[in-house]
């Protein structure tokens, strides 16, 4: 007779004894995920070999999570970055984005670093300048994204945006906009001109450097 089994709950009562003594910083990145997400150690190890890293991690889909992690693990891994996603947020939306590049920088680098292929992101902002939303414009490839300046102002005309700002990564590092960036970026800028919005900067992401094309005199 078949019998429903409770599922093992993972052994972490060392890493849990040290982080009850020690706190946090006494777990390393693995460690972290392991106890936050309930993974097992083969589990996290096999992500790490997977994926390389604690952020390439958390920036992986749900489809590539599910190949190496349990359903519920992986729903746990997906509410670990959406909670570091919303800490980044928060004071986006208490002050003006404009009084503070460096959080926006370390906002863009915790929602675009570690992911595989290009990610188009707006951040429409109200007329003082705070966060209204943020959201994937749209996904591409391992190098290129599409931009299309239309449905960046729609969106921000349905948000009843002031302004937009706007950022992609790059999964291979490279730190320098290519010329398809440069010319769709200016295209969204003449748009917005004409609907009275403005496209404060664009940022790119690659490795660990946030690149602003206003600071490149691309803007």
């Amino acid at each position: 007779m078949k019998t429903d089994m409770p599922c093992p709950i993972p052994d972490h009562s060392e890493a849990l004894a040290r982080l009850k003594d020690f706190g946090p910083a006494a777990l390393d990145d693995r460690e972290a995920l392991e106890v936050a997400a309930g993974l097992t150690a083969e589990e996290g190890a096999a992500l790490f070999a997977e994926f390389g890293s604690l952020p390439e991690v958390l920036a992986a889909s749900g489809g590539a999570l599910l190949r190496l992690a349990p359903p519920e693990a992986a729903a746990r891994l997906a509410l670990v970055k959406d909670i570091a996603r919303r800490l980044l947020a928060s004071p986006l939306r208490q002050r003006p984005v404009l009084s503070g590049w460096e959080t926006v920088a370390a906002y863009l680098h915790g929602v675009l670093a570690g992911r595989s292929r290009e990610q188009l992101l707006g951040l429409f902002l109200d007329k003082r300048n705070r966060l209204i939303r943020d959201e994937v414009l749209g996904e591409g490839t391992v190098d290129h994204v599409p931009v299309y300046p239309r449905e960046v102002m729609r969106r921000a005309l349905e948000l009843d945006a002031a302004a937009v700002v706007l950022a992609h990564n790059h999964p291979g590092g490279h730190r320098v906009p290519s010329t398809a960036d440069i010319e769709s970026t200016r295209q969204v800028v003449e748009a917005g001109r004409l609907l009275r919005i403005a496209v404060h900067d664009h940022f790119l992401v690659a490795d660990e450097q946030v690149v602003s094309f206003r600071g490149l005199g691309l803007l």
